[in-house]
């Protein structure tokens, strides 16, 4: 059956190919950049993406956009310019009280009354600022460490592209393939046009083409090409013979979609849960963490 799953997607992949994009603002990346670590699990005092706290991811998503702030939730509540809850934008960072004594957690304002943070509870996820249940009554203010408004919409270059988020690239896709298939290539030379003898992957991509596991396109293997979540929630559905369907009713996934009942069904499972604000990223390119952690609950 896993030769099965890996058949299915490496076929899948084969005519998958890297989505131009032809323009993006700042705070489009910086949520991008957010969301990317949805499900990091939350580590007190932690400040990479094996664990964070609060302040630290905050710290860590807008690093990655070049903007430094301080350690603590506390010092960056004394940052920036404050902002009226009603004037909120996107990339401005909310704060709470969660302990009764004053500023204690925070997180980043992503629109539509939305934050993302790393809580004690579930790691990084999205929750409302006006959650009467709990995030409601904690709120306390908001700073504004970059006015990302006046950002004009700039074409993507490669000091764009080297802030964007780590994506499960065909090439990463077939080392992994190789190691867990305990693959290996007896050849010493390419069968793919773009790929050369000293590419990094060069091995690995031998060895799942020569398994049958790949058999390119028109001689070329197209190492750097994507993959769609709604494209992946297909694959797993029917690579796993996975079974059942439960109303998960993602905001972005019209009930008329191709993968609206393989959504569904990965959801039935545990496998996904969407990104938390209602959505499941239909056209989102997988990530490579949100790959893996597909992987890793289909194996439990």
């Amino acid at each position: 059956m896993k030769r099965l799953f890996f058949y299915v997607l490496a076929s899948l992949l084969i005519s998958t190919s890297i989505p131009s994009m032809a323009s993006a603002s700042s705070t489009t990346s910086l949520v991008n950049t957010a969301r990317a670590y949805i499900g990091t699990p939350y580590v007190y005092g932690g400040t990479t993406t094996s664990g964070f706290d609060c302040s630290g991811f905050v710290q860590y998503v807008f690093e990655k956009e070049g903007i430094s702030l301080p350690r603590t939730t506390g010092q960056m509540y004394k940052t920036g310019t404050s902002v009226a809850k009603n004037a909120l934008q996107i990339g401005d960072i909310v704060f709470f009280n969660t302990t009764g004594k004053g500023v204690s957690h925070n997180g980043i304002y992503i629109g539509a009354g939305k934050f993302i943070h790393s809580s004690t509870s579930k790691g990084v996820m999205i929750s409302s600022i006006n959650d009467p249940a709990y995030w409601g009554s904690r709120y306390i203010g908001a700073k504004r460490v970059k006015d990302f408004s006046s950002e004009k919409m700039v074409a993507a270059d490669d000091s764009l592209k080297s802030k964007k988020i780590d994506y499960a690239t065909r090439a990463e896709i077939a080392e992994t393939l190789s190691k867990e298939l305990n693959l290996t290539s007896t050849s010493t030379q390419s069968v793919f046009s773009d790929v050369s003898a000293d590419h990094q992957s060069a091995g690995a991509i031998a060895a799942v083409a020569e398994a049958g596991i790949f058999s390119g396109n028109n001689g070329e293997f197209n190492p750097d090409g994507l993959l769609t979540r709604a494209q992946l929630a297909k694959v797993l559905v029917e690579a796993f013979d996975l079974e059942g369907s439960t109303p998960a009713s993602f905001k972005d996934v019209p009930a008329d979609h191709w993968a609206h009942d393989y959504i569904n069904t990965l959801y039935l499972h545990n496998i996904t849960t969407g990104y938390g604000d209602g959505n499941f990223g239909l056209n989102d390119n997988v990530t490579a963490k949100q790959f893996q952690t597909f992987i890793d609950r289909l194996k439990k």
